[in-house]
């Protein structure tokens, strides 16, 4: 959510940011009308109120002839007073409707572009591997060394969803401990959360009202299904007031995530890529209201991932997402993505964001500064620190050797119990 008193200062800023942005039917002219004419209402309804006050209080001092004016206009007074707090309430509906509509304004900094073609490479780290054998895909492999029950979760199941056993399982879990421990080397707090919530944080978070189709609902609890685990950390500190000496609170996350993938139909359906249920490590941040500070952070997580990707021996790319692709909150976006070779492409594995206070301000989040004690809203920031089984197919394609085995990297051995490789013809 962005400031109003920014909107009403700035409002062509504000008209050009979402129109880089490409997001039409907010109009920003109608919400400072609004404010404006909530300002005069509370005006008006506050000086009724206290005008009806002040004749209530000389009701027992005045006259018998004297009280039955007093008593009817104060009667008028509390009629009137009524129909305005109705009003108020009408108006405040539609301004809140509309502000919470309003995403975050892109960095000055950000490719402008109307969707993903236009995001921009910033550079690419390693080499596409070249095979000296013709190399499988992640299914095949997963069916060669016996890693997985697709098809027979399927019909428990349905589609979109996974099963997988033996070395590749453990595969999973050991590079989520991998990452972490070293969030938790970088001063992260590793921290499980449930992968349900209220309703509000999806509204903080900026899931709703923008994400809607992407999320399971569940009506006999009133309860949502996370996509991430960012969902409930960015409302764990909702309505604090934190102190300067709190900051930055480093978070690293884990839980299973839910996604719909309403809009994925005809996508990527074989296979691991996009699938409704997942594991994810995620980083989150909390730091001052300070836009190189916040910056700071974000270059912080993007160098993070891609050491994870480094340790792992996986080609990516560095794409900064143009100002069309990143969505509501984002203020700036990175995407890592990890070279597939079955499908000759680089596929994302991360998505690296600064916020900024537009999440805070959904959500109360605020500190007080150590200087003056003036209070301010947060800054937030998130990235993926690694997600499940997306990862697992540059993975297991990349490290692929001509028996059917996959090479484990140096660095994620002690992990996996020391062990080289896992899989390949016995």
């Amino acid at each position: 959510m962005l400031d109003i008193k920014f909107i009403v200062e700035n409002q062509e800023l504000v008209e050009k940011g979402l129109a880089k942005k490409g997001f039409k039917g907010i109009s920003v002219a109608e919400l400072i009308a609004l404010h404006l004419e909530i300002n005069k209402l509370k005006t008006s309804s506050q000086a009724v109120a206290e005008e009806k006050n002040r004749l209530s209080n000389t009701i027992k001092t005045a006259s018998a002839e004297e009280r039955p004016s007093i008593i009817e206009k104060s009667r008028e007074l509390g009629e009137e007073l009524k129909k305005e707090q109705e009003s108020l309430v009408v108006l405040q509906e539609k301004f809140d409707n509309i502000m919470m509509r309003m995403p975050n304004l892109p960095s000055d900094d950000a490719p402008v572009g109307k969707d993903d073609s236009e995001n921009v490479v910033r550079r690419k780290v390693g080499t596409p591997r070249t095979f000296d054998f013709k190399p499988l895909d992640h299914i095949e492999l997963m069916e060669l060394n016996n890693w997985s029950e697709m098809e027979r979760i399927a019909k428990v199941s349905g589609s979109r969803t996974y099963a997988i056993k033996n070395e590749l399982s453990r595969l999973e879990l050991a590079i989520h401990m991998f990452v972490l421990d070293k969030l938790r080397e970088n001063g992260f707090n590793v921290i499980t959360v449930p992968s349900i919530s209220k309703e509000k944080p999806l509204f903080g978070m900026g899931y709703l009202p923008f994400a809607k189709d992407e999320i399971y609902y569940l009506p006999a609890d009133e309860l949502y299904l996370s996509g991430t685990a960012e969902l409930v950390l960015n409302s764990l500190h909702a309505d604090e007031i934190l102190t300067e000496n709190d900051l930055p609170v480093l978070y690293a996350g884990f839980s299973p995530c839910f996604r719909r993938e309403a809009g994925a139909a005809g996508k990527d359906t074989r296979g691991l890529v996009r699938v409704h249920q997942f594991m994810k490590t995620e980083q989150f941040v909390i730091c001052k209201n300070d836009i190189e500070e916040s910056e700071k952070w974000h270059q912080k997580l993007l160098s993070l991932s891609e050491e994870v990707l480094k340790d792992l021996e996986l080609p990516y790319q560095v794409l900064e997402v143009c100002t069309g692709d990143m969505g509501a909150p984002k203020y700036r976006q990175y995407d890592l993505e990890a070279w597939v070779p079955s499908q000759g492409v680089y596929r994302e594995t991360h998505s690296c964001s600064n916020i900024t206070d537009w999440q805070a301000r959904r959500t109360n989040l605020r500190y007080r500064e150590n200087a003056d004690g003036k209070v301010k809203f947060a800054h937030t920031l998130n990235n993926t620190g690694i997600a499940t089984p997306r990862a697992l197919v540059p993975f297991i394609e990349n490290h692929q050797q001509a028996d059917g085995s996959v090479k484990i990297p140096e660095k994620l051995r002690p992990y996996m119990m020391g062990v080289a490789s896992i899989g390949g013809k016995k």
